[in-house]
């Protein structure tokens, strides 16, 4: 027996099940839930840190859509948002790396 005690994607216990194994399963309240895909964004942030795929650069960008939704945000509305605060402040792409401000 594997003790895992963590969020995981809705067809991971289907994988599970199809294997011969037995996923024992429960349905986390709305609390748990945020508190668990915060959680879980972290993991996933150190699994891309770790090996800097795109797969896990993919599984950090679900798990934010997922905290979008969860608080009651769009994905629409998350993309607008980071076009806004784009267009006023820039994104990344000038590499830009900001040493100090002297007076």
């Amino acid at each position: 027996m594997v003790i895992h005690n963590k969020l995981v994607r809705d067809k991971i216990p289907e994988i599970i099940e199809k294997s011969g194994k037995k996923a024992i399963t429960r349905t986390l309240t709305q609390e748990e839930y945020l508190s668990e895909l915060d959680r879980k964004l972290n993991e996933e942030c150190a699994e891309y840190q770790a090996d800097k795929s795109l797969e896990e650069l993919a599984d950090m960008l679900e798990v934010m859509y997922a905290i979008a939704d969860a608080r009651g945000y769009s994905v629409a509305e998350l993309e607008q948002v980071r076009a806004e605060k784009a267009e006023k402040r820039g994104g990344f792409t000038d590499m830009i790396y900001l040493e100090r401000v002297e007076e």
